[in-house]
């Protein structure tokens, strides 16, 4: 054989080769990789959409904590000026009652004092009535003295 036929036969082989690969086996070759391709292209979408939504969704969560924390400042706050309240009440009412036990105890010791002196003039009338009994010797009448008496209760 003659290398001239065999190069221009190896040449026909070669381009027929070329054609069935371009006419059969390509074309699904082709499509597969579009379909890749094109799946490729979806998911990198879908990618930057979630990256998108997720930072939306960061933002609304940030500016509900911010909000949550000034509604909680604002709630601490309140609830420190109603303790505040509650405690001055408190004090006033404690205040009032004590001031209500100093006066009752006040009128009691008063009370108490007046009957001292009520049993203490009692005692000084009796020692008095005996000491001008020992002195004059003979008993004194209380019945018949009581006017003379109640005087001297009254001078004491």
């Amino acid at each position: 054989m003659n290398i001239n036929a065999t190069f221009f036969a190896q040449l026909v082989v070669f381009f027929l080769l070329v054609l069935f690969t371009m006419k059969f086996v390509w074309p699904p070759i082709a499509k597969a990789l579009d379909e890749r391709a094109s799946k490729i292209a979806d998911g990198l979408a879908a990618a930057d959409k979630a990256r998108a939504e997720l930072s939306s969704a960061n933002k609304r969560i940030e500016a509900e904590l911010a909000q949550s924390r000034t509604e909680t400042t604002a709630r601490l706050a309140d609830a420190e000026r109603r303790a505040l309240v509650l405690i001055e009440e408190a004090k006033a009412k404690a205040a009032e009652e004590g001031a209500k036990i100093i006066a009752s105890a006040k009128a009691e010791a008063e009370q108490q004092t007046v009957k001292a002196r009520e049993a203490l003039r009692e005692q000084v009338a009796a020692l008095a009535v005996k000491g001008a009994e020992q002195i004059l010797h003979k008993e004194i009448n209380p019945a018949a003295h009581a006017d003379l008496l109640a005087r001297l209760k009254t001078e004491l």
